[in-house]
């Protein structure tokens, strides 16, 4: 080869990454479903505002070279396109339970053609059909942080956070015996906390293992639970054995002198990119917070669908979106989400604002992935079902929803507003419900999304309008100009927490009444429970109120995230302590909204078009000194930086993903007037602006901002 053709070769674009397969990254382990998957890779950046504009895919049978005769299944040629993003194979017909491996390469900013991505590869299921596929669970071996011997015969091993599963020793007895092992949620160093409240759902087991002479290795189990082992339970891969939550375990050796003790905790969790996001900043307690939410989702992980923690192992719709959403904003795996999804189309919970988080759940799978084949298999029943259309007066507002047949309340409302009941700022139920109408508004806007991403243009219009008119309606019959404040309902002049949290969340509220909406809401601090307080994250971020956020975020006392760490959990609680729920499960993803908060709002980063093609990057760190971090998506991680002088300056780094195009918003201090801005070292006219301002001539790479103020 002559220098001047390898200097052309070595000069092609870089390969893609990050290739996946109807969502799943790296070699597919399970079998894929779909008879004509969908592919997507990660576009590379080589330099700033770089776009895809060509690609090609081949798929081959993984046992053959792609370059011989008659391999092939699928050659797409070279097609002129930015889409890398849920490319639907389009070859010959794929063979069950057969495995294949495919590849890409793709042209930047009409470029020539790059080089060849390492391939992934995939097999088919023995059934194919249009359904989701999901990663198998896996086990990790988790070493004891610390094992401490607390008298003769008696050890204490701490494996420092809780994890699902089951306890592995490897041990040398001189002689058959019997072993007393105690498993723990909770513990300290003293040992397992044995005694707990009756109603406690904290888990406590004891096992008696027995073991032989000489050497072994033993796996311990811990019992089996009835609860969230019932058949409407997920229940765990047999190979796996019975598990539960734990991370102290006490062992007494009943007079055995062991020669050797090894323990590990062998760990279940769906696969997981432990350096897939990364997130620090000025405030300790923020960081060790966002620590706890990040985890909360890799440990809850456990069952391969999003459940509502150890107690039932069930889904539940709310539960499960906003562990959708802490899940995204920690790691770019999205597969469990659009599987637990379309698992609660076929096994649909009672409350009725559950029912209208499915369309939620629905809209993030397609902002978030870019892939709208989930959509494709659920929007009929999206909007039959889970819309409540069909509860709609004439003026659009819906009635109460009743309880299910199935029910022991058959005709009684199930309308929920909170859990647990006792966090409800004293709502007053009406038949027109507020709470349930905010849901309804933001339902009908994302089903004009889906609509329009399947190509159904004349219900992507009915839903616009729709939502337009709801809109007028909802603030003409739910407002009370008095008070300044939306009422609980139709016929009641009570204005709870709720009623306002959850239309200034969902962009119910007018320009003109934002900021008394807004100071009311902050002014209620943690006037909810934890489920809602995901809403009312969102609701102070979109009132423009980040400091306030800032402050619930890292404000001690009972009622709080802080309490959370404060009592020793290492995965976050499903309610703020056992006080307001003493059944409450200390494994609970729901709480984590924390996690998604940051990376949405105080990071800033939020998809505007499916798949992140347009992204929003709006950072508001509020009064933090720094913010820094790196938010995953299906494009590739952005990463952000963000360090002040409060009132006076702001230097803005980023670097952004390839084949997206960003709208990066900033916010000038309140009082204050911007009077220079410098955009990757060149400087910018200003007008005195105040408020905020967005640059959308910035591409892909790494930039930096600085903006001054006076």
């Amino acid at each position: 080869m002559s220098l001047l053709a390898a200097t052309s070769l070595v000069a092609k674009t870089p390969a893609p990454t990050d290739l996946r397969c109807e969502l799943l990254k790296g070699d597919v382990l399970i079998s894929i479903s779909d008879p004509t998957p969908n592919f997507a890779w990660v576009v590379p950046v080589v330099e700033e505002g770089g776009r895809q504009s060509s690609y090609q895919v081949q798929v081959a049978r993984a046992g053959s070279d792609f370059a011989s005769e008659g391999a092939l299944s699928w050659d797409s040629g070279v097609i002129d396109s930015s889409q890398s993003l849920a490319v639907e194979y389009g070859g010959s017909e794929l063979q069950a339970s057969e495995t294949y491996k495919w590849r890409v390469r793709v042209g930047l900013n009409d470029g020539e053609i790059g080089h060849w991505s390492e391939p992934q590869r995939f097999t088919m299921a023995v059934d194919l059909k249009d359904a989701p596929s999901a990663h198998p669970t896996q086990a990790t071996v988790v070493a004891p942080r610390s094992v401490a011997e607390l008298e003769s015969g008696r050890y204490l091993i701490d494996f420092g956070k809780v994890a699902f599963g089951f306890l592995e020793l490897d041990l040398i007895a001189p002689e058959e015996g019997v072993l007393s092992v105690h498993f723990g949620e909770r513990g300290s160093e003293s040992g397992v906390l044995r005694e707990l409240p009756e109603k406690s759902s904290v888990r406590y087991y004891q096992v008696e293992q027995a073991v032989s002479k000489g050497n072994g290795v033993y796996g311990v189990h811990p019992p089996k639970n009835y609860r969230n082992t019932k058949p409407v339970a997920i229940a765990i891969p047999g190979r796996f054995g019975t598990i539960a939550p734990f991370r102290y375990v006490e062992i007494e050796t009943n007079g055995i002198e062991l020669e050797n003790l090894v323990a590990n905790q062998i760990a279940l969790h769906y696969p997981w990119d432990e350096y897939a996001s990364y997130f620090r900043s000025s405030n300790e307690d923020l960081n060790a917070l966002w620590d706890l939410c990040k985890y909360s989702m890799k440990a809850t992980s456990f069952a391969g669908v999003y459940v509502d923690g150890d107690r039932e192992r069930i889904p539940y719709e709310a539960d499960a979106y906003i562990n959708m959403l802490s899940h995204y904003a920690v790691d770019s795996e999205y597969s469990i989400g659009r599987y637990t999804h379309e698992y609660l189309m076929d096994f649909s919970t009672w409350p009725t604002e559950w029912k209208q988080h499915s369309v939620m759940m629905a809209g993030i799978d397609l902002m978030y992935t870019g892939d709208s084949s989930s959509i494709r298999r659920t929007y009929e029943r999206l909007k039959k079902e889970k819309t409540l259309e069909y509860l709609a007066r004439k003026d659009g507002l819906l009635v109460s929803h009743p309880y299910p047949n199935h029910t022991k309340r058959t005709g009684d409302s199930a309308d929920i507003v909170d859990w647990p009941p006792g966090e409800r700022d004293n709502y007053v139920f009406k038949e027109v419900n507020t709470v349930v109408n905010s849901f309804h508004y933001l339902n009908l806007l994302q089903m004009a999304e889906l609509a329009k991403s399947l190509g159904i243009e004349t219900d992507a219009e009915d839903y616009t309008r729709r939502a337009e008119e709801f809109y007028k309606v909802f603030n003409q019959e739910l407002f009370n100009e008095e008070t300044g404040l939306y009422v609980d309902g139709i016929g009641t002049d009570h204005s709870a927490f709720h009623a306002n949290l959850f239309p200034l969340a969902f962009g119910l509220v007018p320009e003109d009444r934002r900021a008394k909406v807004a100071a009311f809401v902050e002014s209620k601090d943690l006037a909810c429970s934890v489920y809602a307080a995901q809403y009312l994250l969102e609701a102070l971020y979109q009132g423009g109120r980040e400091d306030a956020a800032l402050r619930l975020m890292t404000m001690k006392g009972v009622r709080s995230w802080q309490n959370m760490l404060a009592v020793g959990s290492t995965i976050t609680l499903e309610a703020w302590d056992d006080s307001f729920k003493p059944n409450q499960d200390w494994n609970h993803a729901w709480g984590a909204a924390p996690g998604n908060a940051i990376a949405r709002f105080m990071l800033g980063v939020r998809p505007l078009t499916p798949g992140f093609a347009e992204m929003l990057i709006a950072p508001r760190p509020g009064s933090l000194e720094f913010v820094e971090g790196w938010v995953p998506t299906i494009r590739g991680p952005v990463d952000v930086s963000v360090r002040q002088i409060l009132g006076e300056k702001m230097n803005v780094s980023l670097k952004i993903p390839g084949n997206t195009k960003p709208t990066v918003s900033l916010k000038v201090p309140d009082g204050r007037r911007l009077v220079a801005l410098i955009v990757d070292g060149e400087s910018r006219a200003t007008v005195e602006e105040t408020g905020t301002i967005e640059l959308r001539d910035l591409g892909s790479g790494s930039h930096e901002i600085e903006l001054s103020f006076d």
